[in-house]
Protein backbone atom coordinates (compact mmCIF):
# COMPACT_ATOMS: atom_id res chain seq x y z
CA UNK A 1 0.00 0.00 0.00
CA UNK A 2 1.24 3.47 -0.79
CA UNK A 3 -0.17 6.96 -0.33
CA UNK A 4 -0.62 6.40 3.18
CA UNK A 5 -1.54 9.52 4.82
CA UNK A 6 -3.48 9.55 8.12
CA UNK A 7 -5.45 12.92 9.56
CA UNK A 8 -3.41 15.75 10.86
CA UNK A 9 -2.91 15.73 14.05
CA UNK A 10 -3.55 12.20 14.90
CA UNK A 11 -2.43 11.00 17.67
CA UNK A 12 0.41 8.46 17.64
CA UNK A 13 1.53 6.86 20.76
CA UNK A 14 1.50 3.61 23.21
CA UNK A 15 -0.60 2.61 26.31
CA UNK A 16 0.53 1.05 29.82
CA UNK A 17 -1.16 0.35 33.15
CA UNK A 18 -0.34 0.94 36.12
CA UNK A 19 -0.67 -2.56 38.04
CA UNK A 20 1.30 -3.87 35.19
CA UNK A 21 4.58 -1.75 34.91
CA UNK A 22 4.57 0.77 37.47
CA UNK A 23 5.46 -1.44 40.26
CA UNK A 24 6.18 0.49 43.91
CA UNK A 25 3.83 -1.80 45.14
CA UNK A 26 3.99 -0.01 49.37
CA UNK A 27 5.85 2.93 48.49
CA UNK A 28 4.34 6.23 48.26
CA UNK A 29 1.57 5.68 50.54
CA UNK A 30 0.31 3.41 48.09
CA UNK A 31 -2.54 0.35 49.54
CA UNK A 32 -3.12 -2.93 48.53
CA UNK A 33 -4.99 -3.65 45.48
CA UNK A 34 -6.67 -6.38 43.61
CA UNK A 35 -3.75 -7.32 41.27
CA UNK A 36 -1.32 -7.00 44.66
CA UNK A 37 -2.28 -10.63 45.59
CA UNK A 38 -2.52 -12.07 42.04
CA UNK A 39 0.54 -14.46 41.60
CA UNK A 40 2.92 -14.76 38.28
CA UNK A 41 1.46 -17.79 36.19
CA UNK A 42 2.40 -18.51 32.43
CA UNK A 43 -0.55 -18.91 29.27
CA UNK A 44 -0.22 -22.94 30.46
CA UNK A 45 0.13 -22.26 34.66
CA UNK A 46 -3.07 -20.05 35.75
CA UNK A 47 -2.28 -17.27 38.19
CA UNK A 48 -3.26 -17.38 41.69
CA UNK A 49 -5.39 -15.38 43.91
CA UNK A 50 -4.00 -15.17 47.13
CA UNK A 51 -6.49 -12.99 50.18
CA UNK A 52 -3.00 -13.33 52.00
CA UNK A 53 0.40 -12.50 50.43
CA UNK A 54 2.67 -15.53 50.90
CA UNK A 55 5.99 -15.31 51.79
CA UNK A 56 8.05 -16.42 49.60
CA UNK A 57 5.53 -16.29 46.16
CA UNK A 58 6.27 -14.70 43.16
CA UNK A 59 3.84 -11.67 42.88
CA UNK A 60 4.80 -9.54 39.48
CA UNK A 61 3.02 -6.35 39.96
CA UNK A 62 4.91 -5.48 43.03
CA UNK A 63 8.01 -4.48 41.28
CA UNK A 64 7.12 -4.63 37.70
CA UNK A 65 9.37 -3.17 35.51
CA UNK A 66 9.95 -0.50 38.21
CA UNK A 67 8.44 2.51 36.29
CA UNK A 68 7.37 3.99 39.65
CA UNK A 69 11.17 5.08 39.91
CA UNK A 70 12.66 5.16 35.94
CA UNK A 71 9.30 7.28 34.78
CA UNK A 72 11.40 10.10 33.54
CA UNK A 73 14.08 7.64 31.68
CA UNK A 74 10.77 5.87 29.93
CA UNK A 75 8.84 9.11 28.91
CA UNK A 76 12.63 10.56 27.26
CA UNK A 77 12.48 6.94 25.49
CA UNK A 78 8.41 7.51 24.37
CA UNK A 79 9.18 11.12 22.94
CA UNK A 80 12.10 9.72 21.35
CA UNK A 81 9.78 7.06 19.36
CA UNK A 82 7.97 10.28 18.62
CA UNK A 83 4.84 10.18 21.25
CA UNK A 84 2.09 12.51 20.28
CA UNK A 85 -0.04 10.75 23.01
CA UNK A 86 0.54 8.16 26.04
CA UNK A 87 -2.04 6.43 27.46
CA UNK A 88 -1.58 5.44 31.21
CA UNK A 89 -3.58 4.28 34.21
CA UNK A 90 -3.50 6.60 38.21
CA UNK A 91 -3.89 3.58 40.58
CA UNK A 92 -6.96 3.82 42.55
CA UNK A 93 -5.01 3.10 45.74
CA UNK A 94 -1.84 5.28 45.31
CA UNK A 95 -4.52 8.45 45.79
CA UNK A 96 -6.60 6.33 48.17
CA UNK A 97 -4.84 3.62 49.39
CA UNK A 98 -8.34 1.81 51.25
CA UNK A 99 -10.48 3.24 48.55
CA UNK A 100 -12.63 4.83 51.28
CA UNK A 101 -10.79 7.58 52.70
CA UNK A 102 -12.22 11.08 52.29
CA UNK A 103 -8.79 12.55 51.77
CA UNK A 104 -6.11 12.00 49.20
CA UNK A 105 -3.14 10.60 49.59
CA UNK A 106 -0.74 13.82 48.76
CA UNK A 107 2.68 11.75 47.94
CA UNK A 108 0.12 9.61 45.17
CA UNK A 109 -1.33 12.71 43.73
CA UNK A 110 2.10 14.48 43.74
CA UNK A 111 3.82 11.50 41.95
CA UNK A 112 1.31 11.60 38.82
CA UNK A 113 0.98 15.02 38.79
CA UNK A 114 5.15 14.92 38.08
CA UNK A 115 4.67 11.99 35.48
CA UNK A 116 1.89 14.59 33.26
CA UNK A 117 4.40 17.06 33.83
CA UNK A 118 7.34 14.72 32.30
CA UNK A 119 4.63 14.22 29.43
CA UNK A 120 3.85 17.82 28.62
CA UNK A 121 7.72 18.78 29.04
CA UNK A 122 7.74 16.68 25.67
CA UNK A 123 4.68 17.64 24.37
CA UNK A 124 2.94 14.17 24.75
CA UNK A 125 -1.06 14.07 25.43
CA UNK A 126 -2.09 12.26 28.36
CA UNK A 127 -4.86 9.77 28.31
CA UNK A 128 -5.34 8.66 31.89
CA UNK A 129 -7.42 5.71 32.59
CA UNK A 130 -8.96 6.01 36.03
CA UNK A 131 -9.20 2.52 36.64
CA UNK A 132 -7.23 0.11 34.78
CA UNK A 133 -7.46 -3.74 36.43
CA UNK A 134 -7.00 -2.74 39.79
CA UNK A 135 -9.72 -2.14 43.10
CA UNK A 136 -8.65 -1.44 46.34
CA UNK A 137 -8.05 -5.14 48.05
CA UNK A 138 -9.60 -3.51 51.31
CA UNK A 139 -13.17 -2.32 49.42
CA UNK A 140 -12.89 -6.18 48.00
CA UNK A 141 -12.86 -7.37 51.19
CA UNK A 142 -15.24 -5.15 52.81
CA UNK A 143 -18.25 -5.02 50.26
CA UNK A 144 -16.67 -7.47 47.89
CA UNK A 145 -16.42 -4.06 45.50
CA UNK A 146 -18.17 -3.33 42.27
CA UNK A 147 -21.26 -6.17 44.14
CA UNK A 148 -22.10 -3.62 45.98
CA UNK A 149 -23.64 0.11 45.53
CA UNK A 150 -21.58 2.00 47.73
CA UNK A 151 -18.60 1.71 45.44
CA UNK A 152 -20.43 4.41 43.52
CA UNK A 153 -19.21 7.00 45.91
CA UNK A 154 -15.58 6.00 46.78
CA UNK A 155 -15.02 5.88 42.84
CA UNK A 156 -16.29 9.78 42.16
CA UNK A 157 -14.67 10.41 45.59
CA UNK A 158 -11.24 9.51 43.65
CA UNK A 159 -12.53 11.04 40.46
CA UNK A 160 -13.50 14.22 42.01
CA UNK A 161 -9.48 13.98 43.50
CA UNK A 162 -7.97 13.58 39.81
CA UNK A 163 -9.77 15.58 38.09
CA UNK A 164 -9.46 18.61 40.43
CA UNK A 165 -5.32 18.52 40.80
CA UNK A 166 -4.85 18.02 36.99
CA UNK A 167 -6.94 20.73 36.08
CA UNK A 168 -5.22 22.00 32.93
CA UNK A 169 -2.95 19.75 32.25
CA UNK A 170 -4.80 16.67 31.19
CA UNK A 171 -7.67 16.49 28.29
CA UNK A 172 -8.88 13.20 28.01
CA UNK A 173 -9.85 10.55 30.54
CA UNK A 174 -11.36 7.27 30.70
CA UNK A 175 -13.50 6.08 33.26
CA UNK A 176 -13.07 1.83 32.89
CA UNK A 177 -10.74 -0.10 31.09
CA UNK A 178 -12.24 -3.46 28.83
CA UNK A 179 -15.37 -2.38 30.91
CA UNK A 180 -17.29 -5.07 29.16
CA UNK A 181 -14.70 -7.79 30.27
CA UNK A 182 -16.89 -8.02 32.61
CA UNK A 183 -19.48 -9.58 30.91
CA UNK A 184 -17.63 -13.12 31.11
CA UNK A 185 -17.09 -14.40 34.55
CA UNK A 186 -13.09 -14.19 34.01
CA UNK A 187 -13.91 -9.93 34.48
CA UNK A 188 -14.97 -10.65 37.91
CA UNK A 189 -12.08 -10.05 39.93
CA UNK A 190 -9.77 -9.14 37.18
CA UNK A 191 -12.23 -5.96 36.41
CA UNK A 192 -14.30 -5.73 39.31
CA UNK A 193 -12.72 -6.98 42.04
CA UNK A 194 -15.36 -9.57 42.64
CA UNK A 195 -14.25 -12.33 44.65
CA UNK A 196 -16.65 -15.06 44.96
CA UNK A 197 -16.52 -18.83 46.10
CA UNK A 198 -13.10 -19.86 44.81
CA UNK A 199 -12.16 -23.49 43.38
CA UNK A 200 -8.60 -23.26 42.76
CA UNK A 201 -7.13 -20.36 43.60
CA UNK A 202 -7.18 -19.42 39.94
CA UNK A 203 -8.43 -16.33 39.08
CA UNK A 204 -10.28 -17.86 36.06
CA UNK A 205 -12.11 -20.55 37.59
CA UNK A 206 -13.82 -18.48 40.43
CA UNK A 207 -17.70 -20.32 41.20
CA UNK A 208 -19.31 -17.45 38.64
CA UNK A 209 -22.25 -15.01 39.97
CA UNK A 210 -23.65 -13.37 36.75
CA UNK A 211 -25.90 -11.52 39.08
CA UNK A 212 -23.17 -9.95 40.92
CA UNK A 213 -21.47 -9.29 37.56
CA UNK A 214 -24.15 -7.71 35.93
CA UNK A 215 -25.05 -5.51 39.13
CA UNK A 216 -21.30 -4.54 39.28
CA UNK A 217 -21.64 -3.23 35.59
CA UNK A 218 -24.94 -1.05 36.43
CA UNK A 219 -22.82 0.50 39.18
CA UNK A 220 -20.16 1.14 36.69
CA UNK A 221 -22.41 2.60 33.99
CA UNK A 222 -23.90 5.03 37.08
CA UNK A 223 -20.54 6.09 38.32
CA UNK A 224 -19.43 6.31 34.47
CA UNK A 225 -22.15 8.78 33.73
CA UNK A 226 -21.69 10.68 37.02
CA UNK A 227 -18.02 11.10 36.07
CA UNK A 228 -18.53 12.75 32.92
CA UNK A 229 -21.19 15.10 34.22
CA UNK A 230 -18.62 15.85 36.98
CA UNK A 231 -15.48 15.96 34.62
CA UNK A 232 -17.59 18.32 32.25
CA UNK A 233 -17.81 20.53 35.63
CA UNK A 234 -14.98 20.70 36.67
CA UNK A 235 -13.40 21.51 33.54
CA UNK A 236 -15.15 21.91 30.67
CA UNK A 237 -12.48 21.50 28.36
CA UNK A 238 -12.47 17.57 29.75
CA UNK A 239 -13.24 14.86 27.33
CA UNK A 240 -14.40 11.43 28.84
CA UNK A 241 -14.48 8.15 26.98
CA UNK A 242 -15.45 4.81 27.12
CA UNK A 243 -12.92 1.40 26.47
CA UNK A 244 -14.22 -1.60 25.58
CA UNK A 245 -12.38 -4.54 24.37
CA UNK A 246 -13.42 -5.25 20.91
CA UNK A 247 -13.81 -8.54 20.73
CA UNK A 248 -14.83 -8.89 16.77
CA UNK A 249 -16.12 -12.22 15.56
CA UNK A 250 -17.78 -13.55 12.49
CA UNK A 251 -20.46 -16.72 12.19
CA UNK A 252 -17.83 -19.69 11.40
CA UNK A 253 -20.49 -20.97 8.03
CA UNK A 254 -23.01 -19.18 6.24
CA UNK A 255 -25.63 -21.25 7.91
CA UNK A 256 -28.39 -19.30 9.74
CA UNK A 257 -27.70 -20.61 12.96
CA UNK A 258 -24.34 -19.90 13.36
CA UNK A 259 -25.03 -16.24 12.50
CA UNK A 260 -27.54 -15.87 15.14
CA UNK A 261 -25.56 -17.57 17.83
CA UNK A 262 -23.00 -14.44 16.69
CA UNK A 263 -25.42 -11.86 16.85
CA UNK A 264 -26.17 -12.86 20.18
CA UNK A 265 -22.39 -12.96 20.99
CA UNK A 266 -21.87 -9.25 19.83
CA UNK A 267 -24.59 -8.07 21.39
CA UNK A 268 -23.88 -9.38 24.39
CA UNK A 269 -20.03 -8.63 24.34
CA UNK A 270 -19.34 -5.68 21.72
CA UNK A 271 -22.62 -3.81 22.06
CA UNK A 272 -24.02 -4.04 25.33
CA UNK A 273 -22.00 -1.91 27.86
CA UNK A 274 -20.75 0.33 25.03
CA UNK A 275 -24.46 1.07 24.03
CA UNK A 276 -25.11 1.94 27.80
CA UNK A 277 -22.26 4.50 27.92
CA UNK A 278 -22.62 5.70 24.80
CA UNK A 279 -26.69 6.03 24.06
CA UNK A 280 -27.20 6.29 27.91
CA UNK A 281 -29.99 3.76 28.26
CA UNK A 282 -30.07 -0.19 28.33
CA UNK A 283 -30.19 -1.61 25.10
CA UNK A 284 -33.78 -3.90 24.39
CA UNK A 285 -31.98 -6.85 23.37
CA UNK A 286 -30.02 -7.25 26.85
CA UNK A 287 -33.87 -7.88 28.55
CA UNK A 288 -34.18 -11.56 27.20
CA UNK A 289 -30.77 -12.28 28.35
CA UNK A 290 -31.10 -11.31 31.95
CA UNK A 291 -34.54 -12.76 31.59
CA UNK A 292 -33.04 -15.98 30.06
CA UNK A 293 -30.33 -16.03 33.09
CA UNK A 294 -32.25 -15.29 36.00
CA UNK A 295 -30.58 -11.72 36.26
CA UNK A 296 -32.25 -8.63 38.28
CA UNK A 297 -30.88 -5.78 37.93
CA UNK A 298 -31.57 -3.43 41.05
CA UNK A 299 -32.05 0.08 40.45
CA UNK A 300 -32.01 3.13 42.20
CA UNK A 301 -34.83 5.88 41.13
CA UNK A 302 -33.46 8.43 39.57
CA UNK A 303 -30.49 5.45 37.76
CA UNK A 304 -32.00 5.52 33.99
CA UNK A 305 -32.09 9.90 33.73
CA UNK A 306 -28.29 9.52 35.05
CA UNK A 307 -27.45 7.08 32.59
CA UNK A 308 -29.36 9.44 29.88
CA UNK A 309 -27.34 12.71 31.02
CA UNK A 310 -23.93 11.15 30.92
CA UNK A 311 -22.58 9.36 28.08
CA UNK A 312 -19.36 9.49 27.18
CA UNK A 313 -17.53 12.12 24.84
CA UNK A 314 -15.71 9.60 22.31
CA UNK A 315 -15.12 5.51 22.70
CA UNK A 316 -11.63 3.55 22.46
CA UNK A 317 -10.93 -0.02 22.61
CA UNK A 318 -8.88 -2.62 22.45
CA UNK A 319 -8.18 -4.88 19.45
CA UNK A 320 -5.91 -7.89 19.51
CA UNK A 321 -7.84 -10.85 17.58
CA UNK A 322 -10.82 -12.28 16.11
CA UNK A 323 -12.82 -15.54 16.25
CA UNK A 324 -15.78 -17.38 15.25
CA UNK A 325 -19.13 -18.51 16.84
CA UNK A 326 -21.30 -21.62 15.60
CA UNK A 327 -24.14 -23.38 16.96
CA UNK A 328 -22.38 -26.61 16.71
CA UNK A 329 -21.62 -27.98 20.02
CA UNK A 330 -18.79 -30.46 18.90
CA UNK A 331 -16.34 -27.16 17.71
CA UNK A 332 -13.31 -26.89 20.06
CA UNK A 333 -12.50 -23.73 20.74
CA UNK A 334 -9.18 -22.23 20.35
CA UNK A 335 -6.10 -22.68 22.46
CA UNK A 336 -5.70 -18.22 22.72
CA UNK A 337 -9.40 -17.61 22.53
CA UNK A 338 -9.91 -16.64 26.54
CA UNK A 339 -12.97 -14.86 25.76
CA UNK A 340 -14.78 -17.97 23.95
CA UNK A 341 -15.47 -18.75 20.32
CA UNK A 342 -13.59 -21.68 17.78
CA UNK A 343 -10.50 -20.70 15.26
CA UNK A 344 -11.00 -19.26 11.98
CA UNK A 345 -9.42 -21.45 9.70
CA UNK A 346 -8.11 -18.48 7.48
CA UNK A 347 -6.14 -17.09 9.83
CA UNK A 348 -2.94 -17.84 11.52
CA UNK A 349 -2.03 -17.35 15.15
CA UNK A 350 0.45 -15.72 17.40
CA UNK A 351 2.55 -17.95 20.16
CA UNK A 352 0.05 -17.17 22.32
CA UNK A 353 -3.06 -19.14 20.39
CA UNK A 354 -4.39 -15.14 19.19
CA UNK A 355 -5.45 -15.19 16.00
CA UNK A 356 -4.61 -12.61 13.90
CA UNK A 357 -7.00 -10.49 12.10
CA UNK A 358 -5.97 -7.22 10.75
CA UNK A 359 -8.51 -7.03 8.04
CA UNK A 360 -10.92 -7.81 11.35
CA UNK A 361 -9.72 -3.64 12.90
CA UNK A 362 -10.50 -2.35 9.89
CA UNK A 363 -14.38 -3.97 9.94
CA UNK A 364 -14.82 -3.24 13.34
CA UNK A 365 -13.94 0.25 13.47
CA UNK A 366 -16.77 0.65 10.80
CA UNK A 367 -19.29 -1.27 12.81
CA UNK A 368 -18.39 1.37 15.52
CA UNK A 369 -18.41 4.81 13.76
CA UNK A 370 -21.93 3.60 11.94
CA UNK A 371 -23.33 2.75 15.37
CA UNK A 372 -22.22 5.34 17.53
CA UNK A 373 -21.10 8.49 15.47
CA UNK A 374 -18.14 9.22 18.30
CA UNK A 375 -14.83 9.76 17.84
CA UNK A 376 -13.01 6.55 18.08
CA UNK A 377 -9.28 5.77 19.29
CA UNK A 378 -7.42 2.63 18.82
CA UNK A 379 -6.11 2.56 22.67
CA UNK A 380 -4.68 -1.12 22.21
CA UNK A 381 -3.44 -3.08 19.89
CA UNK A 382 -0.46 -5.46 19.67
CA UNK A 383 1.43 -8.54 19.18
CA UNK A 384 2.72 -10.52 22.51
CA UNK A 385 5.31 -12.89 21.24
CA UNK A 386 8.82 -14.36 22.89
CA UNK A 387 11.93 -12.23 22.32
CA UNK A 388 15.22 -12.55 22.77
CA UNK A 389 18.13 -10.10 22.47
CA UNK A 390 20.71 -11.57 19.97
CA UNK A 391 24.56 -12.06 20.20
CA UNK A 392 25.09 -8.18 19.09
CA UNK A 393 22.28 -6.84 21.57
CA UNK A 394 19.70 -5.74 19.64
CA UNK A 395 16.36 -7.10 19.57
CA UNK A 396 14.83 -8.33 16.16
CA UNK A 397 11.23 -8.32 16.46
CA UNK A 398 9.99 -8.35 12.29
CA UNK A 399 7.49 -9.88 13.78
CA UNK A 400 5.65 -7.10 15.89
CA UNK A 401 6.70 -4.82 13.11
CA UNK A 402 4.87 -6.98 10.37
CA UNK A 403 1.69 -7.09 12.61
CA UNK A 404 1.11 -3.42 13.85
CA UNK A 405 2.30 -2.52 9.85
CA UNK A 406 -0.59 -4.81 8.56
CA UNK A 407 -3.12 -3.20 11.91
CA UNK A 408 -2.16 0.12 10.41
CA UNK A 409 -3.13 -0.61 6.85
CA UNK A 410 -6.47 -1.11 7.66
CA UNK A 411 -6.48 1.91 10.10
CA UNK A 412 -6.00 3.84 7.15
CA UNK A 413 -8.79 1.92 5.15
CA UNK A 414 -11.02 2.82 7.93
CA UNK A 415 -10.48 6.49 7.90
CA UNK A 416 -10.99 6.21 4.20
CA UNK A 417 -14.19 4.59 4.59
CA UNK A 418 -15.33 7.67 6.55
CA UNK A 419 -14.44 6.57 10.11
CA UNK A 420 -13.41 9.66 12.18
CA UNK A 421 -10.13 7.77 13.82
CA UNK A 422 -8.72 10.07 16.19
CA UNK A 423 -5.44 8.29 17.60
CA UNK A 424 -3.78 5.12 18.24
CA UNK A 425 -1.31 3.80 21.42
CA UNK A 426 -0.22 0.30 21.07
CA UNK A 427 -0.22 -1.96 24.23
CA UNK A 428 2.89 -2.22 26.23
CA UNK A 429 4.91 0.23 24.34
CA UNK A 430 7.70 -1.08 26.91
CA UNK A 431 7.37 -4.77 28.19
CA UNK A 432 5.62 -5.00 30.93
CA UNK A 433 3.80 -7.76 33.07
CA UNK A 434 0.57 -9.49 31.06
CA UNK A 435 -2.77 -9.36 33.08
CA UNK A 436 -4.13 -12.56 31.78
CA UNK A 437 -0.93 -15.05 32.21
CA UNK A 438 1.18 -12.11 34.90
CA UNK A 439 4.52 -12.97 32.84
CA UNK A 440 7.26 -11.17 31.56
CA UNK A 441 8.20 -13.59 29.35
CA UNK A 442 4.72 -12.22 26.67
CA UNK A 443 6.56 -9.31 24.86
CA UNK A 444 4.48 -6.39 23.68
CA UNK A 445 7.33 -3.66 23.18
CA UNK A 446 9.01 -1.51 21.59
CA UNK A 447 11.60 -1.20 24.54
CA UNK A 448 13.05 -4.66 26.17
CA UNK A 449 13.04 -4.74 30.15
CA UNK A 450 15.64 -6.69 31.34
CA UNK A 451 13.22 -8.59 33.72
CA UNK A 452 12.09 -12.14 33.74
CA UNK A 453 9.55 -14.37 35.13
CA UNK A 454 11.46 -15.51 37.87
CA UNK A 455 11.77 -11.92 39.21
CA UNK A 456 16.07 -11.53 38.18
CA UNK A 457 16.75 -8.98 35.70
CA UNK A 458 18.47 -5.53 36.68
CA UNK A 459 15.76 -3.38 35.12
CA UNK A 460 17.63 -2.07 31.99
CA UNK A 461 16.29 -1.12 29.11
CA UNK A 462 17.02 -1.23 24.83
CA UNK A 463 15.23 -0.23 22.15
CA UNK A 464 14.13 -2.94 19.65
CA UNK A 465 14.17 -2.94 16.11
CA UNK A 466 10.49 -1.99 16.36
CA UNK A 467 11.40 1.02 18.15
CA UNK A 468 12.83 2.71 15.51
CA UNK A 469 10.60 1.65 12.79
CA UNK A 470 7.33 3.11 14.97
CA UNK A 471 9.88 6.66 14.83
CA UNK A 472 9.66 6.93 11.44
CA UNK A 473 5.68 5.47 11.14
CA UNK A 474 4.93 8.81 13.52
CA UNK A 475 7.82 10.88 11.95
CA UNK A 476 5.10 10.80 8.63
CA UNK A 477 2.03 10.29 9.97
CA UNK A 478 1.79 7.08 8.92
CA UNK A 479 3.29 7.45 5.20
CA UNK A 480 6.39 5.36 5.47
CA UNK A 481 5.46 1.94 6.85
CA UNK A 482 8.55 0.07 5.57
Amino acid sequence: MSNIKFPENFLWGGATAANQFEGGYREGGKGLSTSDVMTGGTHTTARRITPELEEGTYYPSHEAIDFYHRYKEDIALFAEMGFKMYRFSIAWTRIFPNGDEETPNEEGLKFYEELIDECRKYNIEPLITISHYEVPFNLTKKWNAWADRRMIDCYLNFCKAIFTRYKGKVKYWLTFNEINSATTAMGAFLSQGILNEIKTMNFMEQVDNPQNRFQGLHHQFVASALAVKMAHEIDPNYQVGCMQIMATSYGLTCDPQDQIVNQERNHLMNWFCSDVQCRGAYPNYIKRYFKENTINIVMEDGDEDILKEGPVDFYTCSYYMSNCQTADKSKEAGLGNILGGVPNPYLKASDWGWQIDPIGLRYSLNEIWDRYQKPIFVVENGLGAYDKIDEDGKVRDDYRIDYLRSHIEQMHEAVLDGVDLRGYTPWGCIDLVSASTGEMAKRYGFIFVERYDDGTGDFSRRRKESFYWYQKVIKTNGEDLK
